[in-house]
């Protein structure tokens, strides 16, 4: 009886297949998006979208999707890709504030807790409340300043040790990023890991990681995320929790801090509450920032990008007393550098999304040859004001960065240090591949090494 039922095993298959083809195919063409452009497949299912997720290749998979498609394109049977200004507008500004998130943000909770980013409430108050700390009025007040300054000397002194010698400047920056980061979260309990020490154990831990696939695997698989959780944490940081626990317990923060701002709340947040708000802000604040300085050094350090770096270190040296902020070239070079390389590589599975890498590329109306390394397109007034509203690196609106106006300062003032007294170039013994890589928030160089070399000016 088993052997003639195991018999017909290929025809139960088959008949399964098809029934559940035809499922598929039917649920697809009663959602509108189906008639929206895009593959085939991707109106029947969502798995290759999956697929492409999970090797850390959805970036160029929606990229070259929208050059054959245009600025639409169906990703999934529920789930759509815009590269225009209009969809961002509407998705990200009229009232894109008020789409409701997905659950991949439950990803991001810290210790428990809901914290700024990973809240799925429309309007939070919270967001409001703590944004406010980042307002350039607050970042300019001398002990950020001053510690911003003082962190990029030492960065300069770090890399000029040994003046003519291969320097892996992907440690350095994140250490940089790092203190930077916890300086304005904490100060004055901020790392000093470009000194080495524990601190340098804290800037490991956050960056050598590859949680890519296992967090991946708990959004699109929730029913199993308590099991994962139990077996394999996605990112074990323990020094970095210790730290974090450790200087929030302080009660003398600067009043400039965001660790003065929620301890002083009429929210009355929990201790724990604080702790998770703040290891939220250093993790994502030091893997963005020390990624777009890696990408952008090792840009501008190319053969074919000298003189956009001897233009950068003639406004520097010709205007010395000059604020940084206001100096027009460097401005250029950051925004250029954040254009090129996004530090987000906005891998999320939202139903409605934009993906900065081919917005700022496939815009040509916007941004002429969009795949050039070009900041002089920044210097033309006509163009610039475009090419601001379609500036999609930090996101816009209700959930675009709130750390923004810091990250580009310290990128000024990083670069400052650096150009205004030497020039880089690549070293000879850069073997690794700089290729973006996609995670799951930020986009990092593949090999993590970036090998450059100091040389006086």
């Amino acid at each position: 009886m088993l052997a003639k039922i195991w018999s017909y095993w290929p025809s139960y298959t088959f008949a399964f297949a098809i029934l559940y083809l035809s499922f598929h195919i039917i649920r697809s063409y009663r959602y509108p998006v189906s008639r929206l452009p895009g593959p085939l497949y991707s109106k029947l299912t969502g798995f290759w979208l999956i697929i492409h997720e999970f090797v850390g290749n959805r970036r160029l998979y929606i990229h070259n999707l929208h050059k054959r498609h245009g600025p639409v394109v169906c990703l999934g049977p529920n789930e759509v890709s815009f590269t225009g200004l209009d969809a961002i507008k509407e998705i990200y500004l009229d009232g894109g504030s008020g789409y409701d998130k997905t659950e991949l943000y439950t990803l991001f909770m810290q210790f428990g807790f809901r914290t700024m980013f990973s809240t799925l409430v429309k309007g939070d108050p919270e967001k409001r409340y703590i944004a406010g700390q980042y307002a350039n009025t607050n970042i300019m007040g001398y002990e950020i300043m001053d510690g911003i300054r003082e962190r990029s000397a030492k960065f300069l002194e770090k890399c000029t040790e040994s003046v003519g010698k291969s320097v892996d400047v992907y440690v350095y920056l994140h250490c940089f990023s790092l203190d930077c980061t916890s300086h304005f979260l904490f100060h004055p309990y901020g790392t000093q890991s470009l000194e080495g020490g524990e601190d340098r154990k804290i800037m490991e831990e956050l960056s050598y990681h590859n949680s890519l696939q296992i967090r991946l695997i708990q959004y699109r698989f929730m029913r199993i995320v308590d099991f994962l959780l139990k077996v394999a944490n996605s990112r074990p940081t323990p020094v970095s929790q210790e730290y974090v626990f450790r200087t929030c317990a302080n009660l003398d923060a600067s009043p400039n801090s965001l660790l003065h701002k929620l301890q002083n709340s009429r929210a009355n947040f929990r201790p724990t509450e604080i702790a998770a708000e703040c290891m939220d802000h250093m993790a994502a604040g030091h893997d963005t920032l020390g990624d777009a300085l890696c990408f952008l050094m090792y840009h501008i350090s190319l053969p074919g990008n000298q003189d956009v770096q001897n233009k950068l270190s003639q406004e520097l040296i010709k205007n010395k007393d000059v604020p940084l902020e206001e100096l027009k070239y460097l401005d250029a070079v950051v925004k250029e550098g954040l254009r090129y390389f996004p530090p987000h590589s906005n891998v999320s599975t939202t139903v409605l999304s934009c993906q900065a890498y081919s917005v700022h590329r496939l815009n040509e109306e916007i941004y002429p040859d969009g795949n050039k390394f070009n900041p002089d397109r920044w210097l033309d007034p006509e163009m610039n004001l475009d090419m601001n509203r379609a500036f999609f690196a930090f996101s816009i609106g209700g959930r675009g960065c709130t750390g923004k106006h810091l990250a580009m300062l310290v990128m000024k003032y990083l670069l400052g240090a650096v150009y205004s007294q030497c020039r880089t170039r690549i070293a000879d013994d850069m073997k690794g591949r700089m290729d973006i890589a996609d995670q799951i928030v930020s986009s990092r160089p593949l090999d993590q090494t970036c090998k450059l070399v100091f040389e006086p000016r």
